[in-house]
């Protein structure tokens, strides 16, 4: 039987505690195979925050057909971004990781630790949240990389978070960034990498923003997702000086039979090309960094179906990854939820040592 608690970091007398921030993304399968994309989806997919289904009836529709039929096309899909580094989402993600723990020790505070997670996959929440108290982290933002939120990504990635510290024995301080769609940091950065694309590429006809899509009925429950996505849009509109005519917000990535957010990005592109559109630019503001979704979907399925119906060139601009205007965004947006915390810096590990014997021979004396 396997015990209830964690075991805890071995304790270091004198260590100086630290501050640890955990970014958070959605997840990847380990490899562009079947079997490892049939292991994801599974996760992925069980998840009662992605798929609200009656679980016994999921459970026949996931394990009965889903699982025996998706993996094999998911995994080709995968396989057309895969690069030699690994999967994107992931890359990208330790990649944003490293950069923001450079950023601060640049802004003066080295005893902050930056991790990452997948809510689904490898490096898993726990694990990450288990390297963190190692370091000397008491106290821990966690950063979601959703801008907008929605219960089955932002509140999933806290469902994990929970059950992660629901094993720790010595359970370190906790905050969580709910959300980011309008911090001005964040819109800028958008604006800037819009602004840099058509500088360099010239600019197409119209702006398309399209975000990840959600079952119809999450609005109707008061889900504020498709809210958070139209302000994001509009704020990145005001940035950009676009009028209402010059950009469009679209929703991807549909799954099952069920009405989605609407209207849908690929339907909309066609009938676009169809109308006679021939130099469309799209973006995914919902999406911080590159992985199947955009690469794959966007940037060659969509841009197949555009061309297919008579359009000249579907010109994708990448996600923020790892630009320097948003891992500045991100510092900010950390040192905003974390102010308190990084004005009462934790005392050196000298320091610490000193108060530890002068606690000690004060007990002996005792």
């Amino acid at each position: 039987m396997s015990a209830r608690y964690l075991p805890e970091p071995p304790h270091k007398h004198g260590q100086a505690a630290a501050l640890g921030i955990l970014l958070i993304n959605l997840g990847t399968p380990d490899e562009p195979t079947p079997k490892a994309v049939r292991r994801y989806l599974k996760q992925f997919l069980w998840d009662p925050r992605v798929v609200e289904i009656p679980r016994a009836v999921w459970w026949l529709i996931l394990n009965g057909i889903i699982l025996n039929t998706r993996p094999k096309a998911s995994a080709q899909k995968y396989a057309k971004v895969w690069s030699s580094e690994g999967s994107p989402l992931r890359v990208h993600t330790e990649k944003q990781a490293k950069l923001l723990q450079g950023y601060f020790v640049q802004a003066g505070y080295r005893n902050v630790q930056v991790d990452y997670a997948m809510r689904y996959g490898q490096p898993d929440v726990a694990s990450a949240l288990g390297r963190l108290k190692a370091a000397g982290c008491t106290r821990i933002l966690a950063l979601p990389m959703y801008p907008q939120y929605a219960a089955s990504t932002t509140a999933s990635a806290v469902d994990a978070l929970g059950a992660a510290f629901a094993r720790l024995r010595n359970q370190p301080e906790l905050r969580v960034v709910r959300n980011f769609h309008d911090d001005p940091a964040y819109i800028r950065a958008l604006a800037h990498s819009v602004q840099t694309h058509w500088n360099q590429n010239g600019r197409g006809e119209l702006l398309v923003m399209s975000f990840h899509g959600l079952p119809r009925f999450s609005l109707d429950k008061g889900d504020p997702y498709f809210c958070e996505c139209h302000k994001t849009a509009r704020l990145l509109a005001e940035a950009l000086n676009l009028k209402p005519e010059q950009y469009q917000v679209t929703f991807q990535s549909r799954f099952g039979r069920t009405e989605w957010l609407k209207p849908y990005t690929q339907p909309t592109l066609e009938a676009l090309a169809k109308k006679g559109s021939k130099h469309i630019d799209i973006i995914c503001p919902g999406f911080v960094a590159d992985c199947l979704e955009t690469l794959e979907e966007i940037a060659i399925e969509c841009r197949a179906a555009f061309l297919a119906n008579g359009g000249q060139a579907l010109n994708y601009i990448p996600c923020l990854n790892e630009q320097h205007d948003f891992i500045s965004a991100l510092l900010t947006l950390a040192q905003r939820h974390m102010q308190d915390w990084l004005a009462s810096p934790a005392p050196d590990a000298a320091t610490l040592a000193q108060q530890a014997e002068r606690a000690h021979s004060l007990g002996a004396k005792a």
